[in-house]
C-alpha cells in the first residue's frame, strides 16, 4: 500500500524493514566476492558526507536531505548482481521511496542519482549525483577491508585491499567560498607507496 505523500529523511529509511535487508544482503554478496565493506557503515558515512558536501556548498536543505538518501540507497542494487547494481538499486529505491510517500519528483531526483554513481557507467548528472559520486569514492579506509583480507598476502595482490588498509585518515573538505572540494588521505607507505611523479 502507497503512503500519502510526505517528506521523507535518511532517517525514515534506517526505520525501513526493506532497507535494512537490502543494505545488509548487499554487503553479504559483496563479501562472497571479495569486495571491501559495502554495508551499514559505507552507506552511512557515504549518506552523511553527501548531505554535509551540498550544506556546505549552500545548496537547499531539501536537496542535502535528498543526497543522504541517495547516498543510504545507492548500493542495494549489490543484493541482485554487482553488475549493474546501480540501474538495479535506483529501481529498487524507487519502489520503496513511493511505498513511503516520497513525491515522484524527489523519487526522480534520488534515481538519477543513484543510477549514476557508479564509475564506469555513471556521470554526475545532477548536484545530487554529483555529492553522491564525490562522498562514495572518498570513502577509503582501513575499516573497509575485511578482517579475512587483512593478511599479508591479501594486501598484497589485491589494491582495493591494499589502499584501504593502508589508509589511517581519509577525509573531504570543502570550502564553500572558492567552491573547492579537497580529498586529503594519509597513507602508512609501508603498505602502499605513494607514487610521484
Amino acid at each position: 500500500m502507497v503512503e500519502k505523500e510526505h517528506v521523507i529523511t535518511v532517517e525514515d529509511l534506517k526505520k525501513n524493514p526493506k532497507v535494512k535487508a537490502l543494505i545488509l544482503k548487499a554487503d553479504k554478496n559483496l563479501e562472497k566476492l571479495g569486495y571491501t565493506e559495502h554495508g551499514e557503515r559505507h552507506v552511512s558515512w557515504v549518506s552523511k558526507n553527501a548531505g554535509r558536501i551540498m550544506r556546505k556548498l549552500g545548496y537547499p536543505e531539501r536537496r542535502a536531505q535528498l543526497a543522504e538518501i541517495a547516498g543510504y540507497l545507492h548500493d542495494i542494487g549489490n543484493a541482485v548482481n554487482r553488475i549493474g547494481h546501480e540501474s538495479i538499486g535506483a529501481l529498487l529505491a524507487k519502489d520503496i521511496l513511493l511505498e513511503m510517500g516520497m513525491p515522484f519528483e524527489e523519487v526522480l531526483e534520488v534515481m538519477a542519482a543513484i543510477g549514476n554513481h557508479h564509475e564506469e557507467s555513471g556521470y554526475p548528472v545532477s548536484d545530487i549525483a554529483a555529492a553522491l559520486i564525490l562522498a562514495d569514492k572518498a570513502d577509503v579506509h582501513r575499516t573497509r577491508v575485511r578482517p579475512q583480507n587483512r593478511t599479508q598476502y591479501a594486501i598484497s595482490t589485491d589494491i582495493h585491499d591494499r589502499v584501504n588498509y593502508a589508509s589511517t585518515l581519509s577525509r573531504i573538505e570543502i570550502d564553500p567560498n572558492s567552491r573547492i572540494i579537497t580529498y586529503n588521505i594519509e597513507i602508512d607507505i609501508h603498505i602502499s607507496p605513494v607514487l610521484s611523479i
